[in-house]
């Protein structure tokens, strides 16, 4: 009976490769953007390992944002809305469009969230004066006084999470970010259409 030994199967594989002209993990993927800005020698790598610590970096910032959540008992998108609602508030009235429109989020799904910060007696909801079919937000003082408990802790991880930027960092990185959310949510929208305009 023949036998073969693993290394003399590793060779023949080899040896297919090498006759094929194709090693396994060699073959150049197609770039995945054309922008010459993006591309460095006409390569995507640099672009690539941006996109890849741009998601670890904001993997990381969604769990501290769970975490700051849990530490007042609550979700994460559930603390952000509200200590949104306060933050907004020191610049005036705070509805519905106020907090959908600066959380980039939807009106339905903002509602959904303060309806239920208004059950814990968080925030409270009035109807605008003005306009009846606005709804006006405010943070009651259960709402505050969960947020002045988390904040010594939220102020000690915000330092270290963005403790490697200087003022000239922030404030670019500010710029980057409101000029990101803009050309995402078009790309978003880009994607969606091409999806159900294939095939």
């Amino acid at each position: 009976m023949n036998e073969t030994s693993p290394s003399g199967q590793s060779s023949r594989h080899a040896a297919r490769q090498a006759k094929s002209g194709k090693k396994a993990g060699k073959q150049p993927l197609p770039l995945t953007t054309s922008r010459e800005e993006l591309l460095v020698d006409g390569s995507d790598h640099a672009f690539r390992e941006l996109v890849h610590e741009l998601f670890a970096f904001f993997a990381r910032h969604e769990e501290i944002r769970s975490g700051h959540g849990r530490y007042i008992g609550l979700r994460g998108i559930e603390y952000t809305v509200l200590i949104s609602i306060g933050h907004l508030g020191n610049y005036g009235d705070v509805n519905i469009k106020t907090i959908a429109d600066h959380l980039h989020l939807s009106g339905a799904f903002i509602t959904t969230v303060t309806n239920r910060l208004s059950d814990y007696g968080l925030v409270e909801k009035t109807t605008d004066v003005a306009d009846a079919r606005r709804v006006m937000l405010a943070i009651t003082p259960k709402g505050y006084t969960l947020l002045e408990k988390l904040a010594p802790v939220q102020r000690q991880v915000n330092d270290v999470e963005f403790g490697s930027l200087d003022a000239k960092d922030f404030e670019h990185l500010l710029a980057i970010a409101r000029k990101l959310v803009d050309s995402s949510s078009q790309a978003v929208a880009l994607q969606k259409y091409l999806n159900q305009t294939a095939g």
